[in-house]
């Protein structure tokens, strides 16, 4: 069973988020409720208000406004060659902070060469060349067959070899292919795999451990050959070393997702030597550890290379870093693979990939190797960090409305704004909310994870802050310019909406609100929606008007008070673990 992961916590969070909200709504018009019948207010004004008021306050499009987030984020991502399999995987990738790949053909450019040759026992290399060439199939279009067939046959697969009786592909369990041949009236076996299993199938095998170990520190990937009558009685023909270069831009990936808090892992079933040496040449850190390693451990990130692991290693292998409180993400192209990819938070079929693995992961690559997977975790940061804007600016206008409405009527006695003017300011704030979607933002530097009471810290402050704007606002008006209720309530009205729109700006960049420019979509509807709403007021369209110059002096204010409440923004992002 899968650990608490990502795409959990954001549900867990929306859900959080609304059940507080909700409570502090209910207990705000509980207590505007208590008050109407202690004040002998009129239900007829009171019901609608307070009706209007809890439709206007609980988040109800919140998840739909993550899935919208998430679907925008999956077509951008179509463009990169990154196809999205479930809308979750994106949430989950901003999480991420372990990652587990393979090595050959995801790390290395999965083009084989045989590099190097060394006949053991007295064979020759011709000898040894033709034994291992009796140990492939062209037709399995296996690597590791067709580099050592081309090799044998003189830049060709077309190797003349005696007459095959059967054939033994290779098997992960096993650790060697064998084919079976019948040459002057005898049968013949040969094998290649592993050198320690194929050394077992030997009649007193030559030390080859020191070679073997020459030729893997330099990364190459060496196989043993075998030759002879039956299993047990085979002669050691020699040894193989096949190179597989690391691709050119795996170093890069491995570097760019450690600078952005992703460890990688290498998990593989090429020997330790082979292994470790490629790890080094792409820049994964830490200890050489094999299958046996992931009993043994209490810190799975001590190792930075698993090294012969079978596809159920790598399941054990995401299943202790999920519990050591990881948030994994896995590769895989085989249908073996697949258990793998569905238990990782994060599973990733690469361009190679079989369908079932593809059907079995979240995210699947259209191009070799896995910079594409950087650009997935950049993205998924990015839609977080969007997300993150809108939560916090949900929570702080949700705040804002009920609070200083509900309070604002039992201060004063009086509705300090209308039902309709409540319903219009819906609609104009949700015309910028739904624009963070499309807002231009930097992800961030390390693993996003969510967390309610630090979001609702955060918001519940802001919003303390902006109350008392409101509440300087509305007293102001009443007391210094002397406005009648129903111009009071458009200067409220003009207020909140100024406010809403200012929240998005001020907390959709983490430091200073002018180190990033929002996207023009967002831009241009705030604009949009000041000049109505101005127009509006001033007119008195649907609302007692007001004059020009109050309204401006108003937004000045706003803005004035905003840039102030930016230093307060900076101070709290430092101090509270909101994500």
């Amino acid at each position: 069973m899968r650990t608490a992961h990502a795409g959990s916590h954001l549900q867990a969070t929306i859900f959080g988020i609304v059940r507080i909200l909700a409570a502090v709504d209910a207990l705000l018009i509980a207590l505007l409720l208590f008050y109407a019948a202690w004040a002998n207010l009129p239900l007829r004004d009171v019901l609608p208000f307070a009706l209007i008021l809890l439709v206007a306050s609980v988040p109800a499009a919140l998840p739909a406004t993550f899935t919208l987030a998430t679907a925008l984020g999956a077509a951008e991502l179509a463009h990169e060659g990154v196809l999205v399999a479930r809308l979750q995987a994106i949430e989950e990738a901003a999480g991420m902070d372990v990652l587990c790949t393979d090595k050959t053909g995801t790390l290395t450019e999965n083009r084989l060469r045989l590099a190097a040759t060394t006949p053991l026992g007295g064979a020759t290399e011709p000898e040894l060349l033709r034994s291992a060439a009796m140990a492939c199939d062209a037709a399995t279009q296996d690597p590791i067959d067709l580099a050592i067939l081309t090799a044998a046959g003189g830049g060709t697969t077309n190797v003349a070899l005696p007459q095959r009786l059967g054939f033994e592909p290779f098997d992960p369990a096993l650790r060697y292919s064998l084919g079976r041949f019948s040459e002057n009236g005898a049968e013949v076996l040969a094998a290649k795999g592993a050198a320690e299993v194929v050394a077992a199938l030997c009649l007193s095998p030559p030390d080859f451990a020191a070679e073997e170990q020459r030729l893997a520190a330099a990364g190459a990937r060496v196989l043993a050959v075998a030759a002879g009558p039956e299993k047990g009685r085979m002669r050691l023909v020699g040894l193989l070393a096949l190179e597989d270069p690391p691709r050119a831009d795996s170093a890069e990936l491995v570097a760019g997702l450690r600078a952005m808090g992703v460890r990688v892992v290498m998990a593989t079933g090429d020997a330790a030597p082979t292994a470790a040496a490629i790890a080094k040449r792409v820049g994964i850190e830490g200890e050489t550890g094999d299958a046996a390693s992931l009993e043994e451990i209490d810190d799975p990130l001590r190792f930075g290379v698993f090294a012969r692991v079978l596809p159920e290693h790598k399941i054990a292998l995401v299943r202790r870093l999920q519990k050591a409180g990881h948030v994994v993400g896995m590769t895989g192209d085989g249908v073996n693979d697949a258990p793998a990819l569905r238990q990782a938070e994060v599973g990733v079929a690469v361009a190679s990939a079989t369908d079932v693995a593809r059907a079995a992961a979240g995210i699947v690559l259209t191009s070799p190797g896995l910079v594409d997977a950087l650009s997935a975790v950049k993205t998924s940061r990015a839609i977080y960090q969007r997300m993150l804007t809108y939560t916090i600016n949900k929570i702080m206008k949700t705040l804002e409305i009920v609070v200083f409405l509900s309070i604002g009527v039992i201060i004063t006695g009086q509705f300090v704004i209308t039902p309709l003017l409540i319903v219009m300011l819906l609609f104009t704030n949700d015309f910028v909310t739904m624009t963070i979607a499309t807002d231009r933002v930097v992800p961030s530097q390390r693993p996003d994870r969510w967390d309610v009471r630090g979001l609702m810290t955060t918001g519940g402050l802001l919003a303390g802050y902006v109350l008392v704007l409101s509440f300087s606002v509305f007293f102001l008006g009443r007391d210094w310019l002397g406005l009648p209720l129903p111009q009071l309530q458009t200067l409220v009205f003009v207020m909140l909406v100024a406010t809403g729109q200012g929240n998005v700006y001020l907390i959709r960049e983490r430091g200073p609100f002018w180190r990033s420019a929002p996207s023009r979509w967002m831009v241009t509807s705030s604009a949009a929606d000041l000049v109505v709403v101005v127009t509006m007021a001033t007119t008195g369209v649907l609302m007692a008007p007001v004059a020009l110059h109050v309204l401006l002096v108003l937004l000045v204010v706003v803005v004035l008070y905003l840039l102030v409440l930016d230093r307060v923004k900076l101070w709290l992002f430092s101090r509270i673990a909101f994500a």
